[in-house]
């Protein structure tokens, strides 16, 4: 029970900063790209809407409202579900301004907290994380795992891009990084040449069958836009995981002092 009880209380500490020091750079960093790319979503529905809608006009006098942007998911670059059709009410979602930016910070928290559990939990089998230095490359190795590697065949998206199906696009990331984290394992822990080639067969795989793509790369979005994203994007996530895995080193070492590992710790 000491176990479980101290990989959550560092896990929480770990993620709650990560969280908050991630949350602060998507305010300056990717908060105002979205918000570029909505005005550009906006303008494209807008445009077909009129195409569209014109006869309807003429005989009636009437005219439909277009819908609001989707939210980016810039955490972990995991696909997130598709778009809704215009004609549909999308529901609530949080206003512009500081009520954006305190449920974004409320997410990343969640979510930092979450990988520092995971984060904790598979670096305890290894002899745990015993200074700052040891967590930035348990960091390094998280951000290639869940951000560099899925990134590669799924870079992240602004409002109004096009995507494929999400359960393939689901499917694919979640394999990418399992595949990715066991050849990084088996590179770093068993160091035999048969294994390490197996590691990079791993890791190579799911890019030779490719990620699911959309039917067709039309948008609205200019490429710099999105590719100032997918940088912005790649850049925090990095900062994120050096953040992460560094916290938990200092927390860990600080609170578990002489012990070996989080089980004889915290007495």
């Amino acid at each position: 029970m000491n176990l479980f009880r101290n990989v959550v209380f560092i896990a929480a500490i770990a993620g709650l900063v990560a969280g908050v020091v991630l949350a602060c750079m998507q305010a300056y960093a990717t908060a105002p790209l979205i918000l570029q790319a909505e005005v550009y979503e906006k303008a494209g529905a807008g445009h077909q809407h009129d195409h569209a809608a014109a006869p309807a006009e003429n005989a009636a006098g009437t005219n439909a409202a277009s819908s609001t942007a989707p939210a980016a998911n810039t955490m972990s670059m995991a696909p997130a579900a598709a778009t809704a059709p215009e004609h549909e009410d999308e529901g609530w979602e949080p206003a512009d301004g500081f009520e954006r930016h305190a449920y974004s910070a409320v997410f990343n928290v969640a979510t930092g907290i979450g990988f520092a559990l995971i984060l904790v939990a598979v670096s305890e089998f290894a002899g745990g994380i015993g200074n700052w230095r040891q967590g930035v490359f348990w960091g390094l190795a998280g951000f290639a795992v869940f951000t560099l590697a899925p990134g590669l065949g799924l870079q992240p998206e602004l409002p109004a891009m096009p995507a494929a199906d999400l359960l393939p696009r689901q499917i694919w990331w979640t394999a990418t990084a399992v595949a990715t984290a066991i050849g990084l394992a088996l590179i770093a822990f068993r160091r035999s040449l048969p294994l390490v080639i197996l590691a990079v067969a791993l890791i190579i795989a799911p890019h030779i069958v490719g990620a699911p793509q959309p039917d067709s790369f039309e948008t609205p979005i200019p490429e710099g836009l999105h590719h100032q994203f997918v940088v912005a994007v790649t850049l925090t996530n990095l900062v994120f995981w050096l953040v992460l895995g560094a916290v938990v080193g200092v927390v860990r070492g600080r609170f578990t002092g002489t012990a070996s590992s989080l089980r004889d710790s915290f007495a």
